[in-house]
């Protein structure tokens, strides 16, 4: 598909979600390395912590959804609940489903 593909609602919903699950994955990570690393603190894991775990439900159901509602191959759909598993990763699958138009309406 095009680049220039207009996304659908679902598509947005897809795309702040997955970057919304990568930006608590960075503040879990930013934490633990204040936590266990440094000693510093605990403060980041316990905010990050519980922000991430509900991050990580809503984008595993957005991806299921938007799996369904956006037609994609199985494959896609398995492929986007298990980018949240490895940090960071549902940001550039984001970026790749954007670009190969699966964020785009249905035909």
């Amino acid at each position: 598909m095009h680049t220039s593909t207009p996304m659908s609602p679902t598509g947005r919903v897809f795309a702040a979600v997955a970057l919304f699950e990568a930006f608590t994955w960075a503040g879990l990570l930013l934490g633990m390395l204040l936590k266990y690393g440094t000693g510093t603190t605990e403060l980041g894991v316990w905010v990050f912590g519980r922000l991430h775990g509900g991050a990580f439900v809503l984008y595993a159901v957005v991806a299921l959804v938007a799996g369904l509602k956006l037609r994609w191959p199985w494959w896609a759909t398995v492929l986007a609940v298990l980018a949240a598993v490895p940090p960071l990763v549902t940001l550039p699958l984001e970026i790749w489903y954007r670009r190969r138009g699966l964020l785009a309406s249905a035909t």
